[in-house]
């Protein structure tokens, strides 16, 4: 299809969206989602979100559904909704693939996808007096989706080479087993690409894949983010045209409730080729939370621990050459994820080394707050990489398309800002002492031929 269909791991995105949310120390903090939007929802359940920005003659729209691998509950038909992301590019009766393509080619529009564990999201960009074509277009195939089943076995046996592609990678195996061993209940448990023998079994999933889009393709689990030229009553006519008649759903799923962990668990890879060893050290956290400060002290935790500029990561990679990297991410999901960190090391006979130091570092921030003014150094480097980042429409859409797959509104960007504005290092001490525990670790490592456990 010529299209660069790509999974995005949704774990980052604290530390390089929202970290940009970091802090401004002050009386009079700025919001950290400046912009002036407007937000409505149809009576079919659609939600409508549009930011007018001063970006001239380009506009960016990010469709975002609220389901991703966390839906997945039935067993045997894990990785569907990145199916999907392949799947609604085959067309439909109005719009079929040649003629879409060849849509967007003539109006120079820029057009993808992507899928996480907890959405996934469509998104073009192009020029404003285009936009009622693409809501058009879009509409169509949200509501008219059509694909024989010859059709749903060539994208299902292309899923199973972007498998085989993404397994190519010792962090996506290690990732997968990382998962698999730290949860037991929740969806979770697989990645966003899915378990591999759900995979290899698709091509024969067509009357399920049928119903899985019936299911969430519905106005209830969508919202459509406008950011750029544009004015807020003239969009909300276009999308009351197109979209104003598609039908609300009725189905919820029933995500399974992951048990407490009562001890720490280790796996470990054996990756059939030469490779650095690799070390993640992960522990259960809490689900995103914009009312309290856990999520943004969880955030700040993993760079101020596990940062380029961090204690360890000087002492690792810069002083001992130990490892050649060494970094963290929160977690910031629907429901509770991991918090990991990673170490990739240079020999072998280091790994217990690393981990040990990981561990040491965990057990400091626990028993000993940071230095206020490390907090501070840290809230104004993530908040002024994240002012630079929205220096366009595009950018400024995709950002919020995270925050609306959680809440469905840019105002959590703000809620969360007012967390880390607030955001103390005993704030910080006590979401380390309560979440980073034994009893919710989880160790993976993963080494090459001759490298053993």
């Amino acid at each position: 299809m010529g299209r660069d269909h790509r999974i995005v791991l949704m774990i980052p995105k604290l530390c390089l969206l929202l970290g940009c949310a970091a802090l401004a120390c002050g009386a009079q903090p700025q919001k950290v989602f400046p912009y002036a939007y407007s937000q409505e929802d149809l009576p079919n359940g659609l939600r409508l979100i549009t930011v007018p920005t001063d970006y001239a003659n380009i506009v960016a729209t990010y469709i975002v559904v609220r389901t991703g691998s966390r839906n997945e509950v039935e067993p045997g038909h894990t990785g569907f909704a990145h199916l999907f992301e392949h799947l609604m590019f085959r067309g439909t009766e109005k719009y079929p693939p040649q003629k879409y393509n060849q849509t967007l080619n003539r109006i120079g529009a820029a057009s993808n996808a992507s899928t996480d564990d907890d959405l996934t999201v469509y998104h073009t960009t192009f020029s404003k007096e285009d936009l009622d074509a693409v809501l058009a277009m879009e509409a169509d195939r949200f509501q008219h989706l059509k694909y024989a089943e010859p059709e749903f076995k060539t994208e299902s046996l292309a899923v199973l080479g972007e498998y085989n592609k993404n397994s190519a990678s010792p962090f996506s195996k290690l990732n997968e087993v990382l998962h698999d061993t730290a949860f037991d209940k929740h969806t979770y448990k697989h990645t966003t690409m899915g378990f591999l023998k759900d995979i290899e079994d698709m091509p024969n999933q067509y009357d399920y894949s049928l119903k899985f889009f019936d299911r969430y393709y519905r106005p209830e689990y969508t919202t459509i983010i406008v950011v750029g030229d544009v004015k807020a009553k003239a969009v909300r006519a276009m999308v009351d045209k197109y979209w104003g008649e598609w039908k609300r759903g009725s189905y919820q799923p029933d995500i399974p409730v992951e048990p407490a962990q009562n001890g720490p668990r280790t796996g470990h890879v054996d990756w059939p080729s030469p490779t650095l060893p690799i070390v993640v050290v992960a522990f259960k956290a809490p689900a995103y939370n914009d009312a309290t400060k856990e999520t943004a002290a969880l955030d700040a935790l993993a760079n101020l621990a596990f940062s380029n500029t961090s204690d360890l990561y000087q002492k690792l990679v810069v002083q001992e050459q130990k490892a050649d990297a060494v970094s963290a991410n929160a977690p910031g999901n629907v429901d509770a994820g991991l918090f990991e960190i990673t170490a990739r090391v240079k020999k072998v006979e280091d790994m217990d080394y690393v981990r040990e130091r990981i561990l040491e570092t965990v057990k400091t921030f626990q028993e000993k707050p940071v230095d206020t003014a490390r907090l501070d150094t840290v809230r104004k480097r993530l908040r002024y990489r994240v002012a630079l980042s929205m220096d366009n429409s595009d950018t400024i859409a995709q950002i919020l398309s995270y925050y609306v797959a959680l809440k469905r509104t840019p105002e959590t960007m703000n809620a969360l800002y007012d967390q880390y504005a607030t955001l103390t290092p005993e704030d910080v001490r006590q979401a380390a002492a309560k979440y980073l525990v034994e009893k919710g670790r989880t160790i993976v490592t993963l080494t090459g031929p001759g490298g053993g456990k």
